[in-house]
């Protein structure tokens, strides 16, 4: 992850894999890192120390389930919605837009009328 990128992708780490997961209906990890490397063109990129504490956090909570698959010759493990983490994701998703429309609203304010007009 780019320096400048780090502390963004952070507090939005929970609803970048929740809604990954509801576009992609499940995912392993590497997946997840490449799925966000791709989309951003390479300007973001998460690290497996950042990602798994998360993934594992989700399942805690109950928003996701995991499935275990050997793909060959190896065990990968899948993360899948729950429907409570389905109605999570659209919630995120919710707060984030109003987050960024509440930013734009504080660094690019609209221009005021003068006091003499």
């Amino acid at each position: 992850m780019k320096s400048g990128n780090q502390e963004f992708i952070r507090g939005t780490l929970k609803t970048i894999v929740l809604q990954l997961l509801a576009q992609q209906g499940r995912m392993y990890g590497y997946e997840i890192t490449q799925a966000v490397e791709e989309r951003t063109a390479g300007e973001l990129t998460l690290t497996f120390g950042a990602l798994y504490p998360v993934l594992h956090k989700l399942v805690e909570e109950g928003l996701l389930i995991t499935h275990t698959q050997e793909v060959d010759g190896r065990l990968r493990k899948y993360y899948q919605l729950t429907p409570v983490g389905s109605e999570t994701a659209i919630e995120k998703l919710g707060e984030f837009d109003r987050f960024v429309q509440l930013m734009r609203l504080i660094l690019n304010p609209a221009p005021t009328a003068s006091l003499g007009q």
